[in-house]
């Protein structure tokens, strides 16, 4: 013990014997250093703060140039003749909302509001809303209308707008239509007792003998008052009279009954078109704007009081067809009324040609003129102007000439039924310039209509336009004059319009074999061969040759060089070696 109390006091000692110059001096160092360490601590932290600033800075920068970038392609990928294209804007969408999330927990940890959006998604939330808000003023006009729908399962649709794909609403609706009632409903509201009062219009003993009870339709027996009336004690009296009342209202032919269905069948359009721009990734675009809302625009559009069309009535579905964002699902809509013919084909023609700008030689332009002019009838000018007075006014220009070229009538009973319409609709212009083709010789008749093919050629028509404008022409009046004026038209254009409609010539547009097209091909070959036309062989060659040079196998090299050899074998061989393609 006394022992480690003497080694304590040496330490003691030892520690107590340092001088205090020493210390002094020690600690002038010690505060240096301190000192220089806050300082270098100082310039870290500012040296942080800096690189932090920095990074923030890259991140945003990074944040906003993958939104722009995002918005640029989603623009491009909309203008893409793709069904599917929501589905793909949404997953680019989403793919930017996490880029977007994952910068923003780097630097501030939550998202800014103000990202850009691509002008398709703004229209599809646009017409969302709209499509919901249109579907709920329609609800509340059916119950207005006392239609007889349950009124709660009307109400919930304001909810829930996909109950209207309900197995329940499905047999609403086809009872709707059809005045039947789902027998379910009639258990539910009056009870079995009720039943006396209704026939099973479902139940067959051949073909559905055992038909599922939620299935089983039933409708009000004809002799319903006298039943009704040899059972004074029925506890739904009013009630069943009430919706005996509704049925009987909704068959009749009058405003209400009208009304009633046009608000229903706008109400399905509304639903129909929203469910598919909720689901677009799971619901075909063939089957709702190809067989679903074609039939609902054409009972929109026609009622059955008139043969003719209603402007009014036009314009209502015009308004619906609006709502479609997508021009092809809208044309998908109109190409596809009118299967059965009659009036709702002149529909289909109406709509399409209220908007539409087609040429003379359109194929569609065609089609209307020989609905209209039905064979070996021809209809009144008064009858054809009502029709042509719906279309917007190049589109009337362009039936009234196709009716003067029509092969439905005789030559002069084809003028003078065009310029009858013309003189109806008034379109002097039109008039004047129709007379004057009926007083032109047959040289300048000739040459007025290929220089309307060549202007359609320089208007960069598509070579299926410029081939079904000749093959009319040469059909009408096959003669070597016409030969010629289509030989000098198409070498007087570009090489490769000349080789895509020499091409074409063939084959017609239902597939089967054009019977002038052998003899005007040999005509051109033997015309392209010839030392006379050297600078158009060396023209066309020139253009061959590049074809060749980008894509040996190239369907338009092919195909020309092999209808050469179908109409000349010495002439394509001289070609392909020219070519420099094996023989």
């Amino acid at each position: 013990m006394d022992e480690y109390v003497r080694m304590a006091d040496e330490q003691d000692n030892t520690i107590a014997l340092v001088s205090v110059a020493k210390i002094q001096k020690e600690w002038m160092d010690l505060t240096l250093r301190v000192a220089q360490t806050k300082t270098e601590l100082g310039a870290l932290e500012a040296e942080n703060k800096a690189l932090r600033t920095l990074l923030e800075r890259v991140i945003e920068h990074r944040q906003k140039s993958h939104g722009e970038l995002v918005t640029l392609l989603t623009t491009l990928v909309s203008k893409l003749p793709l069904n599917d294209v929501g589905v793909i804007v949404a997953r680019l969408m989403e793919h930017n909302q996490n880029v977007a999330s994952v910068s923003a927990s780097l630097i501030k940890g939550k998202l800014d509001d103000t990202f850009l959006q691509p002008t398709l998604l703004k229209n599809l939330d646009k017409t969302k809303r709209d499509l919901a808000v249109a579907a709920k003023v329609e609800v509340e006009a059916l119950l207005k209308l006392e239609t007889p729908f349950e009124s709660c399962l009307l109400q919930s649709l304001l909810e829930k707008p996909d109950n209207f794909f309900s197995p329940a609403f499905a047999r609403a609706n086809r009872g709707f239509v059809k005045s039947q009632l789902p027998r379910e409903r009639i258990l539910k509201e009056f009870g079995a007792d009720a039943l006396i009062f209704f026939k099973d219009v479902t139940t067959d003993v051949k073909f559905n003998p055992r038909p599922k009870p939620e299935e089983i339709m039933l409708a009000f027996k004809p002799e319903f008052a006298e039943v009704l009336a040899q059972n004074p004690a029925c506890p739904h009296r009013k009630e069943l009279e009430a919706l005996h009342k509704k049925i009987l209202q909704s068959r009749e032919n009058n405003e209400h009954s009208r009304a009633q269905k046009n608000a229903f069948l706008r109400l399905s359009f509304f639903l129909e078109l929203l469910h598919y721009y909720e689901n677009q990734s799971t619901e075909s675009p063939d089957v709702v704007f190809a067989q679903r809302l074609p039939p609902v625009i054409e009972q929109l559009a026609i009622t059955g009081e008139r043969d003719t069309l209603d402007e009014k009535l036009l314009l209502a579905a015009e308004a619906l067809l609006a709502m479609i964002i997508n021009t092809d699902h809208r044309k998908a809509v109109v190409n596809n009324i009118g299967k059965a013919g009659g009036l709702a084909r002149i529909l289909r023609y109406t709509l399409a040609f209220r908007v539409e700008q087609l040429s003379d030689s359109d194929p569609l332009t065609h089609e209307c003129i020989k609905h209209l002019i039905p064979q070996g009838a021809a209809p009144t000018p008064a009858a054809l102007a009502s029709v042509l007075r719906l279309f917007n006014p190049h589109m009337q220009q362009v039936c009234i000439r196709a009716i003067n070229a029509t092969d439905r009538l005789r030559k002069e009973d084809a003028g003078k039924l065009g310029r009858a319409v013309a003189q109806e609709l008034g379109l002097k212009d039109v008039l004047e310039k129709l007379n004057e083709q009926s007083t032109l010789s047959p040289e300048r008749e000739r040459q007025l209509a290929w220089d309307q093919i060549k202007d359609l050629i320089g208007s960069r028509a598509t070579p299926n336009e410029v081939i079904a404008t000749i093959r009319k022409r040469l059909h009408g009046r096959y003669e070597a004059d016409e030969v010629k004026a289509c030989w000098l038209v198409l070498t007087e254009a570009d090489a490769m319009v000349f080789v895509r409609v020499f091409c074409l010539f063939p084959y017609m547009p239902d597939g089967q074999a054009d019977p002038l097209a052998r003899p005007i091909l040999e005509t051109f070959v033997t015309r392209l061969t010839h030392e006379k036309y050297a600078a158009t062989y060396a023209k066309v060659l020139a253009a061959l040759k590049n074809l060749h040079k980008v894509k040996a196998d190239s369907p338009a090299l092919v195909n020309f060089v092999a209808l050469v050899k179908w109409v000349d074998g010495e002439a394509a061989a001289k070609l392909a070696k020219d070519i420099g393609m094996a023989v």
